[in-house]
């Protein structure tokens, strides 16, 4: 899959994950890549960027076991912005559905 179209649809994904619940980095990734294939390397500079655009606020959060966990808790500003990403992906989806030929088309693939 093209890196950038790649990125982009995880930005949307990381705001939803962490619109439901306060997450830390890992558990960002782990979440994810149950679903899609990704990595450190990819979501940590997603991460910093979003909260760099104000997207997400941060605080810390003691652990039984070594440091503090870094937590994201998305903001008003971020809490716009996937709605945003939410409504541009079901229109863009809509539109390759179509083009595609819908479920007939579908149907003729399988």
């Amino acid at each position: 899959m093209n890196t950038q179209f790649k990125k982009g649809i995880l930005e949307m994904c990381i705001l939803s994950i962490i619109f439901e619940r306060d997450m830390y980095g890992f558990e960002v990734i782990d979440t994810l890549a149950r679903e899609i294939d990704v990595n450190e390397n990819t979501v940590y500079p997603i991460l910093r960027r979003l909260t760099g655009q104000g997207l997400f606020d941060t605080y810390e959060k003691q652990t039984n076991i070594g440091a503090p966990r870094k937590y994201y808790k998305i903001t008003p500003t971020g809490e716009k912005k996937l709605k945003e990403y939410e409504s541009e992906w079901r229109t863009f989806l809509q539109g390759v559905f179509k083009l595609l030929g819908g479920l007939s088309h579908e149907n003729k693939l399988s």
